[in-house]
């Protein structure tokens, strides 16, 4: 029975306790129990705020005797990335900078999940700074993936990712600035939305008009990323992209059952030059099912310029001009792969920083032609399954025995161009390795068409499923 409610969805959780058939005391003993045994082998928190935790529960159940009109995720739990504020716990960055920095307020995030009835079990784990697509840091370890402990579980919301797949509270809050939604997703095993650029909104990043981060949802139903999505979105003063728009209610052509008419541009490689075999098996396989569903898959063939180059002057001098004010008193205290990104990125001139600008915008004008021919796009979400988890992120990924250059070049090439496209894309599992590992599919759609994407995502659910999968660490 534990393990059963371990790996119950969100969704029917809530709607258990709502209708006084299960109890939110009982429901959270049993998380909080199940992250206490997984925790030395996985190390997916960082803090786990158990007494308030079983503290909200109680006044959960007491408003469910009362018979209170309840919102839609009362009682269920949720964790949040240890880049984002809870109140009264720590955000640490994963930095011994930040080792004593504790949170006075919410981030915007996890006020709304609590606003919609949920509660905080905790924050997990994250590389230093979120800098890269492993998670483990010089402050809190290794986190490891459920399904082979020798793993990653991506980063950098690889503490969240392996969290949702071990059963430890159905609900995760991530954030992706080059793919730390659905790398971990597709990694662990789950599913991993990011959102259209606005759709939630980032009071925490550092240039909002230049934003290419992101918070999402990371569960292991689509069901669930759908109505915790659904929460977390609406505009806040202090993000203009979220002033701008809202998603849009579901297409008329996705209302039916099924994909009749859809047409889906198959992207088989962006940036990197290999893919695993697994990898694409489960990749066409995962076609197959769409067209089964009834959509229309074409290749895309024409040559795309993906701009790894000008993306990592992006992503490199943001983290040269962040850590700077810490260089001096710290550097030999951080996370060395997040020394060397910002020594490259202060390699960068002024001259490369604009013109990767003006790349973005030729990339998002690219996506845009695409999507005016196509209804979606889809692509694997890695180029291989997980690394090692104490793999160097300044070395060469080895995909199918040969070096492929580091992970945005290769491993993670699928997902840092919707962070700077702004386009919403999901990752939803599409199989497993030789190895047990699992892989993912990404699903892009249009700007604001998020729920739309969710619908797509969901009908493959329905055709491949894989919730009832659990992994035996």
């Amino acid at each position: 029975m534990t393990d059963d409610l371990l790996y119950m969805p969100a969704v029917e959780a809530a709607s258990l306790i709502r209708r006084r058939k299960l109890s939110p005391v009982e429901y959270m003993a049993a998380v909080l129990a199940g992250i206490e045994r997984a925790q030395p082998k996985l190390n997916t928190f960082v803090v786990v705020c158990g007494d308030q935790a079983m503290a909200a529960a109680r006044d959960a159940e007491a408003a469910v005797a009362r018979r209170e009109t309840l919102p839609p995720l009362h009682g269920v739990p949720f964790s949040v990335k240890d880049l984002i504020d809870v109140a009264g716990l720590g955000t640490t960055h994963g930095s011994r900078i930040f080792a004593d920095n504790v949170a006075k307020a919410d981030g915007v995030t996890p006020a709304r999940l609590k606003a919609a009835g949920a509660i905080a079990i905790g924050k997990t784990t994250t590389p230093e700074f979120g800098h890269k697509g492993l998670t483990d840091s010089p402050l809190q370890g290794i986190t490891r993936n459920p399904w082979g402990l020798d793993r990653t579980s991506g980063g950098s919301s690889g503490g969240a990712a392996a969290a949702v797949a071990a059963g430890l509270g159905p609900l995760a809050i991530g954030t992706d600035g080059a793919g730390s939604v659905r790398g971990p997703a597709a990694t662990s095993g789950i599913v991993g939305l990011k959102g259209t650029l606005g759709a939630v909104p980032m009071d925490t990043a550092r240039d909002v008009f230049a934003n290419n981060a992101y918070a999402g949802p990371m569960t292991r139903t689509v069901g669930d990323a759908a109505l915790m999505f659904s929460t977390m979105t609406g505009a806040d003063e202090r993000d203009p992209w979220s002033l701008g728009g809202t998603p849009r209610p579901v297409s008329p052509l996705l209302t039916a059952n099924g994909l009749a008419g859809v047409r889906i541009g198959y992207i088989e490689r962006m940036h990197n030059r290999l893919v695993d075999a697994d990898v694409l098996a489960n990749t066409h396989d995962s076609l197959k099912a769409l067209e089964a569903l009834g959509a229309e898959i074409e290749p895309v063939t024409e040559p795309i310029d993906w701009i790894e180059y000008e993306g990592r002057v992006l992503y490199q001098s943001g983290i040269a001009t962040a850590m700077k004010p810490y260089m001096a008193q710290w550097r030999d205290k951080m996370d060395p792969s997040m020394v060397q990104f910002a020594d490259w990125g202060e390699g960068f001139s002024m001259h490369d920083l604009r013109e990767a600008n003006h790349a973005r915008t030729r990339l998002f004008q690219a996506i845009q032609r695409l999507l005016k021919r196509h209804d979606f796009l889809v692509s694997p979400t890695t180029a291989r399954t997980a690394l090692d988890a104490t793999f160097d992120a300044t070395k060469d990924v080895i995909v199918d025995n040969q070096a492929c250059g580091l992970t945005r070049q290769s491993w993670t090439a699928y997902q840092y161009p919707f962070n700077l496209t702004g386009h919403p894309a999901i990752s939803v599992p599409s199989g497993f390795g030789r190895d047990g590992l699992p892989t993912g599919l990404q699903i892009v759609g249009r700007w604001w068409a998020d729920n739309d994407v969710l619908r797509v995502a969901a009908l493959f659910e329905t055709a491949r499923p894989w919730a009832h999968k659990r992994p035996a660490f």
